[in-house]
């Protein structure tokens, strides 16, 4: 299971351009950070981080989002 993901969708037609990028970082407390990254191609974007106990729900946390995103039409560079 990947420990980061960037998904981009381009549709020229809608003028379209968006990134989604997800990483998994430890964090003090031994627990797991899943900091999800998005919005529009060239600009800043906006940043929520979600807490999960261990790795194994934070890469399942990635994996559903992933796929998910996936699903509206995204590529994954993962």
């Amino acid at each position: 299971m990947a420990s980061s993901c960037h998904l981009t969708h381009v549709d020229p037609g809608q003028n379209m351009a968006r990134f989604y990028r997800m990483t998994m970082q430890p964090t003090l407390f031994g627990e797991w950070s899943l900091v999800r990254e998005f919005g529009r191609i060239g600009s800043p974007g906006r940043v929520v981080a979600t807490n999960h106990h261990t790795f194994a729900q934070a890469s399942a946390a990635l994996e559903s989002l992933r796929a998910a995103k996936e699903r509206k039409g995204y590529t994954a560079e993962c």
